[in-house]
């Protein structure tokens, strides 16, 4: 049997799963910050981490939010995580009170050197695979590490000729 490319265990995310999904990471999040339950912002880790820290930022009416630029995939291959954009440092400290958030984690290399300058921030993402897990505080759901996750911003909707009488 041949290995599997990508795309053949896939787990297809649509924009309204990606919305229902990360409002319940923020549903999980509510409350559990370290100052009196309140978080003082949320950053989000670029690009795949913007839409859930938006959205996690307005489900727990969070106003302040950045943004830190990681650099670990080309397209499908991953490549030696690099620090693109830091977010303000008098906002970070040491991270305590920041939620930073990601779509997904992987082999955890990304949220290991985020983790590395801000180790007393909360690391919470959508989507986890189980090598990443330990590197992760939060998360809503886990997939296999052999799945290859298809996020909304990565698909265009075309027409697909029917199976019957194929």
């Amino acid at each position: 049997m041949s290995e599997r490319l990508p795309h053949e265990k896939g787990f297809h995310v649509s924009w309204d799963q990606l919305h229902r999904d990360s409002r319940a990471l923020a549903w999980r999040l509510d409350g559990k910050g370290p100052n009196n339950g309140e978080w003082r912002a949320v950053v989000g880790i670029t690009r795949g981490g913007m839409a859930p820290a938006m959205i996690v930022a307005r489900e727990l009416d969070i106003r302040v939010v950045d943004t830190v630029a990681v650099k670990s995939y080309d397209h499908q291959s991953q490549s030696e995580a690099q620090v693109l954009k830091h977010p303000d440092r008098e906002l970070m400290g040491d991270g305590e009170g920041v939620l930073i958030i990601d779509d997904l984690v992987d082999s955890g290399k990304t949220l290991e050197i985020v983790r590395s300058m801000y180790p007393k921030a909360h690391f919470a993402t959508v989507y986890a695979k189980p090598v990443g897990h330990p590197m992760v505080d939060t998360f809503i759901t886990e997939v296999s590490q052999d799945t290859w996750i298809f996020f909304p911003w990565d698909m265009a909707l075309q027409y697909v000729e029917p199976y019957r009488g194929k």
